[in-house]
């Protein structure tokens, strides 16, 4: 598990890296931070962000493999912040989940496991959410 500063700063990274290696052919290529730090690591990657799903997007290209991503898209729920947190997904079990989705879609668990774990968690019960009481911890 990784807690990522910047996403903008990722962006930047991977744009600079593919722009280098655009204009400097006859050089060795450039790999972007994400992309050598992740390399050769097999399984799922997971973005989570309380901001909108578009700011971890901006990196997909530059991760490798798998990458699927939750974020706090749309406006109006307004509730506590672990029933908010449920509501767009990005709680501790809501990232368990995607994670175990993302497993079956590898075919690496059994396809029934994340139903299972999403009943389990109650994820579609807003009011199950139990992460983020009184904000910052996981």
């Amino acid at each position: 598990m990784w807690s990522v500063t910047s996403w903008n700063e990722l962006s930047r990274d991977g744009v600079a890296a593919e722009d280098h290696n655009f204009r400097h052919m006859d050089q060795p290529v450039r790999v972007p931070y994400l992309a050598e730090k992740l390399a050769g690591h097999d399984g799922p990657v997971v973005a989570v962000s309380d901001w909108a799903k578009l700011v971890p997007e901006q990196i997909r290209p530059f991760v490798p493999g798998d990458y699927s991503v939750l974020g706090a898209d749309g406006f109006g729920f307004s509730d506590t912040r672990q029933a908010a947190r449920r509501y767009f997904g990005i709680d501790r079990e809501s990232v368990v989940v995607k994670v175990l989705q993302r497993l079956a879609a590898q075919g690496k668990i059994d396809a029934d496991i994340p139903a299972k774990a999403a009943e389990q968690y109650k994820l579609n019960d807003v009011n199950a959410g139990s992460t983020g009481g009184a904000g910052g911890e996981a």
